[in-house]
């Protein structure tokens, strides 16, 4: 099968590689690039545990193409904390205890940081609605939904 060769820009830094068109961007992010935070969880796109940023958006990255990424900018879990400081979010999920077995928790952490890239202050209702493409096995959801909250007011006060 022929290769394409595409440019990503992830945590902002530049990659290129060679790439079967059939390549999923998770395999591309986990077994080329190394960046093993973002997770393969079900292969059906239901749990998000592999969820990431592309251009601003959340994306499920075992949902596309490594070719459909080209040319675009991938923020995963890893380039979160910056100089060695977690993000508010990473802060307030250790804070709140909101994780169990943590398989779940990048992509959790990376749709609530869309969901609060888009709504600074959001309800518990839309806490909820934000993180619906995410799913976690061990908890009840309430200390994530607290945690989110949390980091929306941490995020706040540093704006």
């Amino acid at each position: 099968m022929s290769k394409e060769k595409i440019r990503v820009r992830v945590n902002g830094k530049d990659f290129e590689a060679e790439v079967e068109p059939r390549l999923l961007l998770i395999d591309l992010l986990r077994e080329e690039l190394g960046f093993t935070g973002p997770h393969v969880g079900c292969d059906t796109s239901n749990c998000g545990a592999c969820t990431v940023i592309l251009d601003g958006y959340s994306v499920k990255s075992c949902t596309m193409f490594a070719v459909q990424a080209h040319g675009k900018e991938i923020l995963t879990i890893e380039g979160l904390a910056q100089d060695g400081k977690l993000h508010p979010i990473q802060e307030a999920f250790w804070d709140n205890h909101a994780l169990q077995c943590g398989y779940c928790t990048p992509g959790m952490v990376m749709s609530a940081y869309y969901l609060l890239s888009r709504n600074p202050n959001p309800t518990e209702y839309q806490v909820r609605r934000g993180i619906t493409g995410n799913l976690c096995r061990c908890t009840g959801y309430h200390n994530i939904v607290k945690a989110i909250q949390d980091a929306a007011g941490r995020m706040r006060s540093k704006a």
